[in-house]
């Protein structure tokens, strides 16, 4: 069995913690630099990953505030 690449750990761990109702739709999620720390990775990887949860419409950026999370109701169902 492979290892999950970080990038992906970390999107589902987001993931997880909205279907858990640790977070909520338009919770703030924490910065690069925060979770750079937390999981002990690069800046790209967060970014990755960050990148995949806004192309499943998980999170959205709004510039100059953050990273939010989307409703749910609005994200992308992978096949």
């Amino acid at each position: 069995m492979r290892e999950v690449p970080d990038y992906w750990r970390i999107a589902d761990d987001v993931i997880a913690d909205v279907r858990a109702r640790k977070l909520k739709a338009g919770d703030k999620l924490p910065s690069i630099a925060e979770l750079r720390h937390k999981y002990e990775v690069s800046h790209g990887t967060v970014q990755m990953s960050y990148a995949r949860l806004e192309a499943l419409r998980v999170i959205r950026r709004q510039q100059g505030k953050g990273v939010f999370v989307n409703d749910p109701k609005l994200w992308m169902r992978e096949p």
